[in-house]
């Protein structure tokens, strides 16, 4: 069990963000299940805030007597304290990930289903809350600072396995068509690690991971932080492995650790993300940035070809 904070509860942060700052600085030190309560607290301020500490300790399977422990071992007077500091966030605060779902809920509830539509419902119920949210956790700058690191760089690595695969490929298929180069760290060959190894200060790795981080993915970028490759990381949280070290870090919370959480969000994110870059690389362009795609490019590949076969034959 950590030690107890010694600091009077006078000196404890007041408002939501100096409580996430102090959960990140002392996350490493904490013990497995004050670790699993930090997770919930900093995923589910709203749920913290107007929910009582019994409730709020079974959604986060854990008992209400250690809720205080935890508040204790942060240096406030008990949970009572700790959760005060999440009522006053909600003065300004966008509705949470869980609020989204019980009003989409209610507003779908007139046509529930049943069966195997009932479960396209709840999924559809889900991602229109995550992409709402999306809305509300990205800025303006993040994507900026991200699109400038990757036109700069001169190679992307990417790094998403397991769950965070099929975002790791779409990503490096859109930067590819924008003619970025890209090394996709994937685990065919069992060479991923040692592929890492050859990123430098001029490189980019962007690392994907979710509740439970892929172990591979972290120790890649523990080798970026090494070699002073600069980081995106797409993950979950400010207390993920890879947020850290990021040089931009986005987050996208989750409501719960389910083999059916979307991928919806973390998808439209890189898609913007591809946007944003291109949209740097395509500075005289008024319209919408384009990303061709691969049929396009070989048609203009045949086209050119045949506009010189053309100019040959008039010698």
């Amino acid at each position: 069990m950590p030690t107890k904070r010694t600091e009077p509860a006078a000196t404890v942060p007041k408002n939501y963000e100096g409580v996430v700052n102090l959960i990140t600085r002392e996350y490493a030190n904490l013990s497995t299940g004050f670790q699993q309560i930090a997770r919930f607290l900093t995923q589910n301020p709203n749920v913290v805030a107007l929910e009582s500490i019994n409730a709020v300790a079974a959604k986060c399977r854990t008992h209400p007597s250690s809720l205080v422990r935890f508040a204790q071992n942060l240096g406030y007077s008990g949970f009572k304290q700790l959760q005060s500091v999440f009522q006053t966030r909600l003065a300004t605060a966008a509705p949470g990930f869980r609020e989204r779902i019980s009003a989409l809920e209610i507003e779908l509830s007139r046509n529930k289903d049943h069966g195997s539509l009932g479960y396209l419902r709840d999924l559809v119920v889900r991602d229109m809350a995550a992409l709402q949210d999306l809305l509300e956790v990205i800025s303006e700058k993040t994507l900026a600072d991200t699109a400038k690191l990757l036109v700069q760089a001169e190679t992307i690595y990417i790094a998403g396995q397991l769950r965070s695969e099929p975002i790791a490929s779409l990503l490096r298929y859109l930067l590819t068509m924008l003619r970025r180069r890209i090394v996709l760290l994937d685990p065919a060959g069992g060479l991923a690690q040692e592929m890492a190894t050859t990123m430098t200060n001029r490189d980019v790795l962007i690392a994907i991971a979710f509740r439970h981080y892929a172990k591979e993915v972290v120790v890649i970028s523990d080798v970026a932080v090494t070699n002073g490759t600069s980081i995106i990381a797409i993950t979950d949280s400010q207390l993920s492995p890879l947020a850290k070290d990021a040089r931009t870090l986005f987050t996208i919370p989750e409501d719960e650790y389910l083999f059916s959480r979307s991928l919806a969000a973390p998808m439209c994110l890189v898609q913007c993300i591809a946007m944003a870059t291109a949209a740097l690389l395509q500075p005289g362009r008024d319209s919408t940035p384009r990303i061709p795609t691969v049929t396009e490019m070989a048609h203009d590949r045949t086209s050119a070809q045949r506009r010189r076969q053309r100019h040959s034959s008039k010698r």
